[in-house]
């Protein structure tokens, strides 16, 4: 009930666009899914994976417990359709991750609106992490292969993007969004892929759609806001 409150209040304090975009964002992916039939499962976590993203975006630390259900649902849905590496990732990865971002970013907000403060990586540091990736999903990629799961390569870039990309959230740095862009368009693939096969997962597909987006979004508002530097 907090949390719900938090986020009415949080609600108020969005600009105009926002106000009107991210509501009917939320609307949209209800009624096709309605529409469509789809699972309960699928539902759920598609509003509280856009709800996350949003706030996270916003940069509000009670994200992370919209981020613990959204996980939750989220591992029974990757089980489902097969995507075993997002499986294990969001089961064993993210879900403690949620936790830990809930403590590193309580130590970094700002004392006038408690939004946490950005932070942005040295290019030596930024281009390492990106080759590592790299190294890393071709490794996991050639592992998955052999485990029986669907779409491999799709699945194992997916996974050590997202790992990263986490870690970057939690770090707070605006290089996340990076990697979040391309998780959410390997992620949008695969569950096309999966509707096209006869999945009911309709609000998943729509809920990468959004991601993708506002990963795009939310990079231009953090790069405009690191442009100003935050004064104690």
């Amino acid at each position: 009930m907090k949390i719900f409150k938090a986020i009415i209040k949080e609600f108020k304090t969005f600009n105009s666009l926002e106000k009107i975009f991210f509501p009917i964002i939320i609307l949209l992916i209800l009624f096709i899914s309605i529409l469509k039939n789809d699972s309960i499962f699928a539902i759920i976590s598609a509003l509280c994976g856009i709800t996350y993203t949003i706030y996270a975006g916003k940069g509000k630390i009670f994200c992370f417990f919209i981020g613990l259900c959204g996980t939750f649902f989220y591992v029974y849905l990757a089980y489902k359709n097969g995507f075993f590496g997002n499986m294990l990732l969001y089961g064993l990865y993210f879900f403690p991750m949620q936790v830990i971002g809930i403590f590193k970013w309580k130590k970094h907000l700002k004392k006038n609106s408690y939004e946490i403060i950005k932070t942005k990586l040295p290019v030596f540091k930024k281009t390492a992490i990106i080759i590592i990736s790299i190294i890393l999903s071709l490794v996991l990629s050639y592992i998955l292969k052999f485990s029986g799961g669907k779409s491999p390569y799709l699945d194992g870039f997916s996974v050590v993007f997202s790992i990263f990309g986490q870690y970057l959230t939690v770090k707070r740095c605006i290089e996340q969004w990076y990697f979040w862009f391309f998780v959410n368009l390997i992620s949008l693939i695969m569950w096309v892929m999966a509707v096209s096969n006869g999945a009911k997962t309709y609000a998943t597909l729509l809920m990468w759609l959004v991601y993708l987006i506002l990963a795009v979004y939310f990079y231009i508002i953090w790069k405009k806001e690191l442009n100003v530097p935050y004064k104690v």
